[in-house]
């Protein structure tokens, strides 16, 4: 099969001050040279004048060549820096695809690299993450995984596995030789039973990775008039909500997401929680209560010394009981947790610091090579599982096999075994020239 030549604007639309033009493939240099003369095989960096077919000039730019293996896509790969006017990004784009290049579809030059061994299924998704990084926590979590550090880690359990395997086969096909143990399991059950114990522990890791990856999820929620909306406007520093003295003036959910000391926090408003006979104010109270249910840390607002009507909620999630309105109840009240009012700046400075103070709580700072994602923590209680069945089985080949499973959980995650109807969906996740 032939593999054709790819190419992608990959800094960004235009106009621009310099725009990046990436091709990468076989006849990525030929292509270039037919454009800009001939390029030597090695890895440089040139001024060169870039022509079309009629030999008119195009602009004048820099060419980068990396020669394969050693590129991001283990191809031949060249990149043109050229200014970034649109009527000349689309001039070189015509050229490009006359000569034969073709144009690369959302994480082609990634599935290349994955293609070719230069990156595997976990550094692809902490490359992914990294782009769409927002907040610096975010950043900091991606650069570890798409740097390979959680790769190392997973490859690490998986040769203690391998050599787990590997002694309980020798015990079984060659029990008879003398240099060969008569029994493994003094060798090898012990670290098997420590691997245990580190997958598990890098569940709960990953499971707080994914607050920093998708955010905390803190839901606003009380009766009508508690306040829900003017405090969502506090958080965020803008009037996201409508404030009125209207009781159900919110009858739907109104989300914002703040960057809280590096952080991702998703706030949500709800509508009040009461007995109401209209229809749409109760389906409002609907999607209040499921906000609540998926909830990492709700806000039960109240006014102080209110008695408003209000509906109970269950929940999961940690509480905490906000009065509201404390300009105008001055006088502390134990019933709650914090005392707040819009009015009141320095209360509004409060309650964040217990957001961030629950939200941190929840990270816990187990250890950054949390990735996050629901695949990984997936992948690895099974791998759990499967170990915790191996250490409680009697019979040897049985204990190998379920060493053979929760190593091929492990490969699934690194994208070594079975995981080709994943690809398309992660690369898809990429944006054009990446």
């Amino acid at each position: 099969m032939v593999v054709p030549t790819i190419f992608a604007l990959s800094s960004g639309s235009t106009p621009s001050g310099v725009a990046v033009i990436r091709i990468s493939g076989p006849s990525a240099f030929d292509i270039v040279g037919w454009m800009a003369g001939p390029l030597n095989r090695t890895r440089g960096m040139n001024l060169r004048t870039i022509r079309d077919r009629n030999n008119s000039k195009i602009d004048q730019g820099l060419i980068l060549t990396f020669p394969g293996p050693a590129s991001f896509t283990g191809e031949d790969c060249v990149e043109l820096q050229v200014h970034g006017g649109r009527a000349i990004v689309a001039a070189i784009s015509r050229e490009l695809l006359e000569l034969g290049c073709v144009a690369a579809e959302a994480g082609e030059f990634t599935r290349r690299a994955f293609s070719n061994g230069k990156m595997d299924l976990v550094e692809v998704e902490g490359l992914g993450d990294l782009i769409a990084a927002d907040t610096e926590m975010q950043r900091r979590l991606a650069i570890e995984q798409a740097s390979g550090g959680l790769s190392s880690l997973y490859q690490n359990w998986a040769n203690r596995l391998t050599h787990a395997r590997a002694m309980i086969e020798a015990e079984l096909d060659f029990a008879d030789e003398e240099d060969v143990p008569g029994s493994v399991s003094d060798r090898i059950w012990p670290d098997i039973s420590l691997l245990h114990r580190e997958i598990l522990k890098q569940v709960t890791a990953t499971q707080s990775g994914r607050l920093v990856r998708d955010g905390f999820n803190v839901v606003i929620a009380g009766p009508p008039n508690a306040g829900k909306s003017s405090l969502i406007n506090a958080l965020s520093g803008r009037d996201v909500a409508i404030v009125t003295s209207v009781a159900g003036t919110t009858r739907d959910l109104i989300e914002v997401e703040l960057d809280m000391d590096g952080f991702l926090v998703r706030l949500v408003d709800t509508a009040g929680i009461r007995e109401t006979d209209d229809v749409v104010e109760r389906e409002g109270v609907r999607r209040a209560r499921r906000a609540i249910e998926s909830a990492d840390l709700v806000l039960d607002l109240s006014e102080i010394d209110s008695l408003a009507e209000q509906m109970s909620f269950l929940t999961d999630a940690k509480r905490l009981r906000v009065g509201t309105k404390a300009d105008l109840h001055p006088a502390e009240d134990t019933r709650y947790d914090v005392c707040i009012s819009v009015s009141l700046p320095q209360t509004i400075d409060h309650l964040r610091s217990l957001i961030l103070q629950e939200l941190k709580q929840s990270w816990e700072a187990i250890s950054s090579l949390g990735a996050g994602r629901l695949r990984h923590i997936s992948h690895l209680q099974q791998a759990s599982n499967f170990i915790e069945d191996g250490l409680k089985q009697s019979d040897i080949v049985l204990k190998a096999e379920s060493l053979r499973l929760a190593s091929d959980e492990l490969g699934r995650i690194t994208g070594r075994v079975d995981v080709e109807d994943l690809l398309g969906v992660i690369f898809s996740e990429f944006c054009i020239g990446k």
